[in-house]
């Protein structure tokens, strides 16, 4: 009786494992379901200047200043880490900002879809300390606090503005005479901008993926009809995008700006092949599978991508 009890038994775990291997063969195939291709969006960091009188001396170079640069490098990091980006480095980027705050039409230069500008509004030092009868509690604080503008280069405006402030600590305690003890530490600065920084990176992201990927015309000739964008923007052959023409703008009276309204899908484009050496001189060779254009006025389609 025994006997048949164990072989029961032995058949009802094989069949409990099996199962369970079923399942976890669904969940894996279900993981790995495509969902859909990243595009990624040119962001250039316009500029990140420190506004506090920290660190400034007598022979203070503002184009130059660590904090600021300290800062730019932090946020550069924090976005190339999300995979959803291209940083454009652009050493003309002074003059690029003084031509787009001239022109309404001047931060299309830039080659870019998105500007970020940052700043640096607060930013100090300070040790606290706690003396007791056997122990002595030495802190070291910093806090800083960050201001960043996401414009959308297309139109010139601001679609996010926002502030934010981190702090940074290093506490050491010793009793009667014993224990840690540490000098000024100036990874500090970096903790506490880094800390003020994280709280913005994600709304940051969800501003610039909120709006559908686009790119521009740039050709149409007997040579084929080329767009902006290519590889590194996740772009390949057989891509297909929506052509769309440009909606009226329309100006608020009220807040005197001026907004685009939705435009039309007049067609779809098919990507033939990608060219190009670097992300500014990128480009995509594309054909018409529906629709037309009119090649006389390139500059009022753009192409985006479907959802």
């Amino acid at each position: 009786m025994k006997r048949y009890f164990f072989i029961l038994l032995f058949i009802c775990l094989a069949a409990g494992i099996q199962a369970q291997r079923k399942v976890v063969e669904v969940e894996s195939a279900t993981s790995q379901t495509d969902t859909g291709k990243a595009l990624k969006r040119k962001v250039a960091i316009g500029r990140f200047s420190n506004e506090t009188q920290y660190a400034k001396g007598l022979f203070y170079d503002k184009e130059n200043d660590p904090m600021g640069k300290q800062a730019l490098d932090i946020l550069s990091a924090k976005l190339a880490a999300s995979g959803k980006f291209l940083l454009l480095e652009r050493n003309d980027m002074s003059k690029l900002l003084a031509e787009a705050s001239a022109s309404p039409d001047g931060f299309q230069k830039i080659g870019a879809d998105y500007m970020i500008i940052g700043s640096i509004t607060q930013f100090g030092r300070k040790n606290i300390g706690d003396v007791k009868i056997f122990s002595t509690t030495k802190t070291q604080m910093v806090e800083a606090a960050v201001s960043i503008r996401l414009v959308d280069v297309s139109t010139g405006l601001i679609i996010y503005s926002d502030e934010a402030k981190g702090d940074a600590e290093l506490k050491t305690k010793s009793t009667m005479g014993v224990g840690g003890r540490a000098d000024f530490d100036a990874t500090l600065s970096d903790k506490a901008i880094s800390a003020a920084i994280s709280q913005l990176v994600e709304n940051i992201i969800n501003k610039c993926t909120n709006k559908p990927w686009r790119a521009y015309f740039l050709s149409d000739d007997a040579d084929g009809i080329i767009v902006s964008g290519g590889a590194t923007q996740g772009i390949s052959a057989g891509d297909v995008f929506a052509v769309k023409t440009k909606g009226k703008t329309v100006k608020n009276p009220q807040t005197g700006i001026n907004i685009e309204l939705p435009g039309k899908t007049v067609g779809k484009v098919e990507v033939l092949s990608v060219g190009g050496d670097t992300p500014e001189t990128e480009y995509s060779i594309v054909s018409l599978k529906e629709g037309s254009i009119d090649g006389t006025k390139l500059q009022d389609y753009f192409i985006e991508e479907i959802k």
